[in-house]
């Protein structure tokens, strides 16, 4: 287990972040968000996947009047994103989202910063600073030479200055790279600087295949280290792939568990089952089952019972037929085209 760093807490609607909370996922809408009935929709599908804090963008204030029916019929708390505009973020408040989350370089100087941060504190909402490497304030670049975890830093740290000037402290801190080992760095000493809850993610990390593997490295990383109190997977692709990303690497980490835990071998030459259609049938027969047990599906006997002794149950291939296994017991044979039915019956005993 990871000796995480414990932050100050911050709570946005029923969620509490930081301290010795679990890691939050996020993610975020792609639908417009002046259609409110499809960010409505949006928005449960992925609390349904396991979302437990969502993000909307505000480009203008339509999307801004929206709001209101949108939080109105959802459940999870809602974080709007704004850029340039600090009204928006007044009128996203009196929305009634549950987290603001601004660059305080791009609003329009000091004044509407202080407006924005003056109102989140009549209504008790948290802000949350993002910097991001691809919006540097252009003498931190000339000081820099460039984009560096130290400028990054102090860019982060300059915006929370501002905000504790005005005497708010409610605040949560992200910067995000699209370069991992710069991303690690970053944190690593953003996290040696501040008590804030750090919001982690690895920016424009690709589609759902490559920007997985991405994230899982880059957060995975900055999690081993202690460091992070929310996470967002993003992906070019279906938001509740982002979601079930997250909900992998706080698995892989074991620092969240998220009902069933799937394990399966690669597969080679001893198999002689189509396990790799077994095992696709049987984790997604297992994604909504909210139950903590480790399920394993082993291509034979080798791997089966005894090298996945430490499952609660699974199959072990064989020529045409399986193993039920149980806590690395065998229960009984099982011709090939009833494996995944019967273990799902084991499974439902559980």
């Amino acid at each position: 287990m990871y000796n995480r760093k414990k932050t100050r807490i911050v709570s946005l609607g029923g969620v509490k972040i930081g301290g010795n909370k679990p890691v939050a996922i996020q993610s975020m809408c792609n639908t417009d968000t002046r259609d409110a009935k499809r960010t409505i929709a949006q928005i449960n599908e992925l609390e349904r996947a396991g979302c437990e804090i969502a993000r909307v963008a505000i480009p203008d204030m339509a999307a801004a009047d929206a709001l209101r029916e949108i939080t109105d019929k959802i459940n999870i708390p809602l974080v709007a994103d704004i850029h340039f505009d600090y009204r928006l973020a007044i009128a996203a408040v009196d929305g009634g989202v549950d987290k603001l989350r601004i660059n305080p370089g791009n609003i329009g100087g000091e004044e509407n910063v202080r407006a924005v941060v003056e109102k989140a504190k009549e209504r008790h909402i948290p802000i949350r600073i993002g910097v991001n490497s691809g919006s540097l304030e252009k003498g931190i670049l000339e000081k820099y030479g460039g984009v560096t975890p130290e400028g990054l830093v102090e860019s982060a740290l300059g915006h929370v200055k501002l905000l504790e000037k005005y005497d708010f402290y409610d605040t949560v801190i992200s910067i995000k790279a699209s370069s991992v080992s710069k991303s690690v760095d970053t944190y690593t000493l953003l996290s040696e600087s501040v008590d804030y809850p750090l919001h982690v993610g690895i920016t424009e990390a690709g589609t759902v295949y490559g920007g997985t593997v991405k994230s899982a490295v880059g957060i995975g990383a900055i999690l081993s280290r202690g460091i992070g109190d929310t996470i967002r997977v993003s992906l070019t692709g279906d938001p509740v792939e982002e979601v079930r990303a997250a909900k992998e690497i706080l698995k892989a980490l074991e620092l969240r568990s998220f009902g069933v835990q799937f394990i399966s071998c690669p597969t080679c030459g001893r198999t002689q089952i189509d396990l790799i259609k077994i095992a696709g049938l049987v984790e997604d027969k297992c994604r909504n089952i909210n139950k903590s047990i480790k399920v394993a599906v082993m291509g034979c006997a080798v791997n089966g019972p005894g090298e996945a002794k430490e499952a609660d149950i699974g199959i072990a291939g064989g020529k045409g037929e399986g193993l039920i296994f149980k806590k690395g017991k065998i229960l009984r044979k099982v011709p090939e085209d009833r494996l995944v039915e019967e273990l799902m019956k084991e499974i439902d005993k559980f």
